[in-house]
């Protein structure tokens, strides 16, 4: 008799998530409402949306920077809310990758400088954190421009820095902000490559996008409208 599957615990577990945020103690914003939603390991899911549809929200959330407002978040099975502020810096430093729309690079630190950083925080040798930057930057195909500061590199190649510094500590799980936005066509299909490559080695990929040809890329896609999350995309926008 053949032994039964191993059940793999969801890297995320979204229910009944909702924020609200208050102004003046009179107004009320809902920035989210009743959110359900399980990622897979190995998942490549793009979450879509206009700008103010609570993508932004969602992705802090995902990313443990934002505590909702109702809800239960579990991260590799453990409720997010029962995790201490120095337990939630550990879990980012160690489970999570960020990769920002804007880069968010250092402009006085060199491309290896800025990689280092996340291992500076948790205080690991500087020839670890040196052969480690030197080897994320290899990764990303910037092995010639470990020297350069954000000034002289271009877009593209500030971006795979920006991913580079997101693979320094191994994480499982990536969350890439508009990794394309502030790119050109050409650059912006190298970029989604590399994050393809990525989720092929098993990394968990959620991209949060507004450029539906981003998000057609992905396995999963979920649409966002007024807090509101949906498998498929709203009547307005027509046909897919």
């Amino acid at each position: 008799m053949a032994a039964p599957a191993a059940v793999t615990t969801p890297v995320v577990q979204l229910e009944g998530i909702s924020k609200t945020y208050s102004s003046g103690g009179r107004v009320h914003v809902d920035a989210l409402r009743d959110v359900e939603l399980t990622i897979e390991r190995g998942d490549l899911l793009a979450i879509m949306g206009p700008s103010g549809s609570g993508k932004t929200t969602l992705m802090e959330i995902l990313g443990c920077l934002l505590q909702p407002s109702l809800g239960v978040y579990r991260f590799n099975g453990r409720p997010i809310h029962e995790i201490k502020p120095d337990g939630l810096a550990k879990l980012r430093g160690e489970e999570i990758g960020f990769v920002f729309q804007s880069f968010n690079l250092l402009p006085r630190l060199t491309a290896a400088e800025n990689v280092e950083l996340p291992l500076s925080y948790r205080r690991v040798g500087r020839r670890e954190r040196q052969r480690r930057a030197l080897e994320a930057l290899a990764r990303v195909g910037l092995r010639d421009r470990t020297g350069h500061r954000p000034a002289e590199m271009s877009g593209g190649e500030r971006q795979r820095v920006a991913i580079a510094r997101a693979l320094i500590n191994r994480p499982s799980f990536i969350l890439a902000d508009e990794p394309t936005g502030n790119l050109d066509t050409r650059t912006g299909a190298e970029i989604m490559g590399l994050l393809h490559e990525l989720n092929a080695e098993g990394t968990t990929v959620v991209l949060v996008t507004h450029d539906l040809g981003i998000g057609d890329q992905a396995k999963q896609q979920l649409y966002i409208r007024d807090g509101l999350v949906q498998d498929h995309p709203p009547e307005e926008w027509g046909p897919r």
